[in-house]
């Protein structure tokens, strides 16, 4: 067994086949749906996820609780000398502080490597790979967190939203302001850059957003990420939420025309992000690749 285990929580998108190919050890992150609790990926699918939200079900995330993150670094290190656990955004979750604070109990301490990378989704995946690829390279687990942390801003989201209900819900937009951008058919566009979820702009229609969030890519490429681009060192990622499959192929194949010289790869939207976001939703971005 490799000396280093790679651990993430399933905020990060990645499928039980790429996690068990990889030798990656996936926490699933609790689903609230009024008094019941669900873990993702373990006991409720994408479709009962959504079929729950739709149907007006209170539905929200949590973060894993601290035994069930101890139980698993345990098992981990019975195998393992080291853990690199690589969490969601410490900006967007509790979960990250409350892993950085139980690694410094005296049994994990030096064992257990916390990375906050200030990642979600497809971003936050390709730390996970990275991880994985810098252990194979021979590195340390405290100089595999160093190494993300430092390049923890080589990575850029844009979020297009396609309904807005589900911002109402979370009191991000008024009711009234709700109902204005549903008959103007207004997709309101979301941005992760680190910590936050934030607003980016306004369009009309999917593919108005869309054409957006290329072009916030482009300025992207061009100015802050323009020297990874140069070296080769960028990848491009597309996720989404509960989507019809040739729209979701439309965009898959928009994307490889605009940006023929980057892989892409795609995910799915977390649950985390699908509960404030709804069905429909949209997400593209850049991230820095480990190679």
């Amino acid at each position: 067994m490799p000396k280093i285990a790679i651990m993430t929580d399933s905020n990060c998108g990645i499928t039980p086949d790429d996690a068990q190919k990889y030798h990656i050890h996936i926490l699933p992150m609790p689903v609230l749906v009024g008094e019941d609790t669900f873990y993702e990926g373990c006991n409720i699918t994408s479709e009962e996820f959504y079929r729950k939200l739709s149907s007006g079900e209170p539905v929200t995330t949590s973060q894993p609780s601290p035994a069930d993150v101890m139980k698993m670094w345990d098992q981990l290190l019975k195998e393992h000398d080291e853990v690199v656990h690589v969490p969601m955004s410490s900006g967007l979750s509790n979960s990250c502080q409350t892993a950085l604070l139980l690694a410094q109990e005296e049994y994990f301490k030096g064992r257990v490597h916390v990375v906050d990378n200030h990642r979600i989704s497809v971003t936050q995946a390709q730390s996970v790979l990275d991880a994985v690829e810098l252990t194979r390279q021979g590195f340390t687990g405290a100089q595999i967190k160093e190494i993300l942390e430092t390049e923890a801003m080589d990575a850029t989201i844009y979020i297009a939203v396609d309904t807005l209900e589900y911002l109402k819900k979370g009191g991000r937009i008024t009711a009234a302001a709700a109902a204005i951008g549903t008959v103007l058919n207004l997709k309101p566009v979301l941005t992760i850059q680190g910590d936050k979820l934030d607003a980016y702009t306004k369009t009309r229609g999917m593919k108005s957003a869309f054409k957006a969030m290329c072009k916030a890519l482009d300025k992207d490429l061009s100015g802050r990420l323009s020297a990874l681009h140069t070296q080769g060192l960028l990848k491009a990622g597309i996720a989404y939420t509960q989507m019809d499959p040739d729209t979701l192929e439309f965009f898959k194949e928009e994307m490889k025309k605009r940006y023929p010289d980057l892989e892409l790869f795609q995910l799915p939207l977390t649950m985390s992000i699908g509960c404030h976001t709804g069905p429909g939703a949209l997400g593209i971005g850049l991230v820095r690749v480990h190679k």
